[in-house]
């Protein structure tokens, strides 16, 4: 059901063994800030790569992308330094989360950039992504693990259909204890975009699919601009554009990548994998399409339609 009105206070909070939603309680909103709102591996990174060219009219920044744009919600560090590097900013503010709509507080004066991809897609690259994860950064975030959050995942000790169960029927109400072997991570595909689907004719909610930046990257970032009302002189598009492609973001993964600093990766070049739409095709059986086309079946067909197609 369509909603046009919502609460300013979080209706839900979230916890897993690296984010905590109600970190988001001492967060002081400016007019014009933008929420890079996504699920894991579904474009967040992409994203905040364009809001930083938009915002700054430049291809080079002073610092790594994720220091000007720490994940708000992840607990490696106190969030009362999270929240001073924010205060600190004059420029107009992003800010990463993978936290649901329900749980995060609504700011009318706020943009909300959601951002979403083939779940089979983001699927296949959390699994990569899991792999590449550093185990000394995930026995720093155990240490810290919320009353009721379920530990980290173990996806490659599983076979692929039953990761993928466990992934795509994670439960959809914040404090649920996810199914054994399932990611905790409640920012799963399903949950996050349909949190964010029932507010979509709320004026500042907003849509990015990561096909489209694939299909037509210029056009897509035109339209990010448009939305958040920044001018672009012309000279310059071809420039941003370019640096806003996968490969070149790839290729200066100590930049881009993020949480380097925190040493969160094994490889940090490999946190940009492969990047392409449609890779399920060449892995999933089946039984995988089965068990996906069932949790499909749950989400509003227009929002379905989306996830799988983008705008086109």
């Amino acid at each position: 059901m369509l909603q046009n009105t919502r609460n300013e206070k979080p209706l839900n909070t979230y916890r897993s063994f690296v984010m905590d939603s109600s970190r988001w309680e001492k967060f002081k909103a400016r007019d014009g800030d933008i929420l890079v709102c996504t699920p894991s591996k579904c474009g967040t990174t992409w994203t905040q790569m364009i809001c930083a060219l938009l915002v700054f009219q430049k291809t080079n920044f002073d610092k790594p992308l994720s220091d000007i744009s720490p994940w708000l919600d992840l607990m490696a560090a106190p969030v009362d330094e999270v929240l001073a590097q924010y205060e600190a900013q004059t420029h107009r503010r992003f800010i990463k989360t993978h936290t649901p709509f329900d749980g995060l507080p609504y700011y009318k004066n706020v943009t909300y950039l959601c951002v979403g991809r083939d779940p089979r897609d983001a699927f296949l690259s959390l699994q990569s992504h899991f792999r590449n994860i550093n185990p000394e950064f995930i026995g720093r975030m155990m240490k810290n693990l919320p009353a009721g959050a379920a530990p980290p995942a173990r996806p490659q000790q599983q076979g692929l259909l039953d990761a993928f169960r466990a992934w795509i029927t994670a439960p959809a109400s914040a404090g649920e204890s996810a199914q054994p072997g399932a990611t905790p991570d409640p920012a799963m595909v399903l949950n996050q975009l349909k949190s964010f689907w029932h507010y979509r004719k709320l004026p500042n909610i907003h849509f990015v699919h990561y096909s489209d930046l694939q299909r037509d990257l210029e056009t897509e970032m035109r339209r990010i601009a448009k939305i958040l009302g920044i001018s672009v002189p012309e000279k310059l598009w071809p420039e941003f554009v370019a640096a806003a492609q996968f490969e070149n973001m790839k290729a200066d993964a100590a930049m881009y990548a993020p949480d380097v600093s925190l040493g969160a990766w094994r490889e940090v070049g490999n946190f940009f994998n492969k990047g392409v739409s449609g890779q399920w095709r060449d892995v999933f059986g089946p039984e995988e399409l089965a068990v996906y086309a069932e949790a499909m079946e749950k989400l509003p067909p227009d929002l379905a339609h989306w996830l799988e197609n983008g705008r086109g």
